[in-house]
C-alpha cells in the first residue's frame, strides 16, 4: 500500500475542520498511519516548502504555516497519493470543484485549508520531516476486505 502526507493548515485548525477532513478520508477507505498537532518552526517551515524558495509568494508561505498550530497525518491506501489529491481539489479554491476540500471549504489559495504530496517521492521526503518510522504504525483493519476485496 502506499503512503502520502497531509496537513491540515492553521486555517483548518482555526475553523473547526480536522474531524471533518479526517472522517472524509476514512470514509474513502484511506486508513490513518501516524497523526499529531504541532506548530511549525520557520526552519522547518522552510525545508518544507525548499522548492518555493526565490519565488515571490515563499515569505508569505511560510508565515502562514508557521501563524498556528497544524496537523500533520499519514494516510495509507491503494493509490493513496493520487486519492488524496483528488479529494483536496485544485489549489486554487475559486476552481476546485463542490466535493473537493477546497472546493467545499476554501475561498482562495492563500487560505486552502490543507497541503497533499504531490507524488510518492514528495510523501517519502514530507513524512520524514515530520514523522519518525517509528510513529508510523502498521497495522491491518478488518474492514480491508471491505475496501480492497482482499
Amino acid at each position: 500500500m502506499q503512503k502520502t502526507f497531509v496537513m491540515l493548515k492553521p486555517d483548518a485548525v482555526q475553523r473547526n475542520l480536522i474531524g471533518e477532513v479526517i472522517s472524509r478520508f476514512e470514509k474513502k477507505g484511506l486508513k490513518p498511519v501516524a497523526l499529531k498537532m504541532l506548530q511549525i518552526s520557520k526552519e522547518l517551515a522552510e525545508k518544507h516548502y525548499a522548492e518555493h524558495v526565490g519565488k515571490p509568494f515563499f515569505k508569505d508561505l511560510v508565515g502562514f504555516i508557521t501563524s498556528g498550530p497544524v496537523v500533520a497525518m499519514v494516510w495509507e491506501g491503494k493509490g493513496a497519493v493520487q486519492v488524496v489529491r483528488n479529494m483536496l481539489g485544485n489549489t486554487d479554491p475559486q476552481v476546485a470543484p463542490g466535493g473537493t476540500l477546497r472546493g467545499d471549504y476554501a475561498l482562495f489559495t492563500g487560505n486552502n485549508i490543507v497541503h497533499g504530496s504531490d507524488s510518492p517521492k514528495s510523501a517519502a521526503r514530507e513524512i520524514s520531516f515530520f514523522f519518525s518510522a517509528e510513529e508510523i504504525i502498521d497495522y491491518r483493519k478488518d474492514t480491508d476486505f471491505w475496501v480492497y476485496g482482499k
